[in-house]
């Protein structure tokens, strides 16, 4: 048997008028609606956030480094200046220094005949194996040659009038 409807309600009702005892749609969608929300917003913060890192995936290791280290500063620290300064590390391309430094190196051994990468121990091995020599030896340059009287003055040097 029907209740009847009391006097003062209306007879239509709006859809997210749930009856007693039934699912709430309207509060299920708003849940779902805001927790989704909240995860696209912390998505979008992340991926903004791992900007100069995903910037400085193709530089060298040590400033990719650095840029990660900042990037993690900033995240934990909540400092920007520590985002915005790998940002610019990233934006920026280092100049490698090291690899001509390390094809110097590597050409010097070969025309000194030493193996390559064994350059440094091999020195460290010549100077124990050699004996020590006066240090003003190794400095000063060779005398210059002594001039006698017999040689006439324009052979040794400029002449005097």
């Amino acid at each position: 048997m029907a209740l009847p409807i009391h006097p003062a309600a209306t007879p239509h009702v709006p859809a997210f008028i749930t009856p007693p005892g039934a699912t709430d749609v309207l509060l299920v969608v708003a849940i779902v609606t805001v927790v989704g929300a909240v995860l696209a917003v912390g998505l979008i913060f992340l991926r903004l956030h791992t900007l100069p890192e995903r910037m400085a995936h193709k530089a060298h290791k040590l400033q990719f480094e650095i840029v990660a280290v900042l990037g993690l500063l900033a995240l934990f620290t909540h400092i920007h200046l520590f985002w915005v300064a790998g940002l610019l590390l990233a934006l920026i391309e280092i100049p490698d220094v090291w690899n001509p430094l390390r094809r110097m190196a590597g050409s010097l051994e070969k025309i000194a005949g030493q193996a390559p990468g064994e350059g440094a121990q091999g020195d460290i091995e010549a100077v124990e194996r050699t004996p020590t020599e006066p240090a003003t030896a190794a400095i000063s340059p060779d005398p210059a040659p002594v001039r006698t009287e017999a040689q006439p003055a324009s052979a040794g040097g400029p002449a005097h009038a």
